[in-house]
């Protein structure tokens, strides 16, 4: 069996997001970068499917050249091989990014790389596009099946479950698929020093795919109405006690 798992470099998502004066990008001078929780249980998906079945995994992303950061961490885990779409770090629109995933895809199979499950993120942590494995399945023509939180291959076939407001659905769908997984189908693994030690000297293969105009256009970007919060001192000098009972009454708990 061979996979394919997809991630993208995100800023972390319990860091502080402060943007730039001019609106267009995120202020990254004290921000960490990571790849999105959806995207971190796919990875530990694909490299438990490889350890049941057999076979390789490969971890692809498109990105400026320090993506390279989370490609490793993927290998570190466990995925043989890494792939980087290298751009120049604009951010490249759901529609440019799947066309140059299925060129990537077609290039490995005229190389004699065919791939039997590509997993995808159900959405990145930044954008929450969603569109990104979707499309690159109707462009490979193959099913699809997203925000999957249990996976099982039997018989060519994966047998996929996942939930909705009115319960679980349960779906088989024939390999080669494209499949988009959910947060909490596995719980992702620490990487070893021995994993990131052979990670650090294991190569990344490099292409550039050529920047497309066109597609969506960012504006800029917006920061969410932060809720507001307010401190009351209750007392010092050890006389708090008075007041602590006295909002006990507020709250109705006395």
């Amino acid at each position: 069996m061979n996979v394919l798992v997809c991630i993208k470099r995100v800023p972390a998502t319990g860091g502080h997001i402060a943007l730039t004066p001019d609106a267009q990008d995120i202020d990254t001078r004290y921000l960490g970068f990571t790849i999105s929780p959806h995207e971190e249980c796919a990875v530990e998906e694909a490299v438990r499917l490889i350890e049941k079945h057999g076979g390789s995994s490969t971890v692809l992303t498109l990105g400026p050249e320090i993506a390279t950061e989370q490609l490793r961490d993927a290998m570190a885990l466990g995925i043989d091989r890494a792939v980087l779409l290298e751009t120049d770090g604009r951010e490249w629109d759901p529609i440019a990014t799947a066309d140059a995933i299925f060129a990537a895809i077609e290039k490995d199979r005229t190389a004699g790389r065919t791939y039997d499950l590509m997993l995808f993120g159900n959405e990145s942590a930044d954008s929450a596009g969603y569109q990104v494995g979707v499309r690159v399945a109707a462009a490979l023509d193959l099913p699809c099946v997203t925000g999957i939180k249990a996976l099982e291959i039997r018989d060519g076939k994966a047998a996929v479950r996942r939930q909705t407001e009115s319960g679980w659905e349960t779906s088989e769908v024939t390999v080669p698929a494209v499949l988009t997984v959910k947060e909490g189908i596995n719980l992702p693994r620490y990487p070893s020093l021995p994993g990131r030690l052979k990670a650090k000297k294991k190569e990344i293969e490099r292409s550039r795919p050529q920047w497309v105009d066109g597609g969506l256009e960012k504006v800029r970007l917006s920061l969410p109405v932060q809720a507001a919060h307010t401190v009351e001192m209750l007392g010092q000098n050890g006389d708090v006690g008075p007041q602590v009972v006295e909002l006990f009454r507020r709250l109705r708990l006395l």
